[in-house]
């Protein structure tokens, strides 16, 4: 699998990654995942989005926080 279901337009969304042909954005997957819905329920919600797509929404966020960037935690930020 590859990160080619997700695209980035200025036009779209603010130019944030999304599934491709749609407007669901990478960042609402990782935040409903995150929040414990289900790949399941998330299909359900989105019926353009596919198990293909979750999976390379994933892959996106996995890569994108490989680069050589320190992201500082501060202590009592959500």
């Amino acid at each position: 699998m590859d990160t080619k279901l997700i695209v980035s337009n200025p036009s779209i969304m603010m130019g944030k990654p999304v599934i491709a042909g749609t407007r669901i954005s990478v960042e609402l997957i990782l935040e409903k995942l995150a929040a414990g819905e289900t790949i399941e329920q998330l299909l359900e919600a989105h019926p353009r989005l596919t198990e293909e797509g979750i999976r390379a929404a994933l892959l996106f966020a996995s890569q994108a926080l490989r680069a050589d960037v320190v992201y500082p935690i501060v202590e009592g930020s959500p």
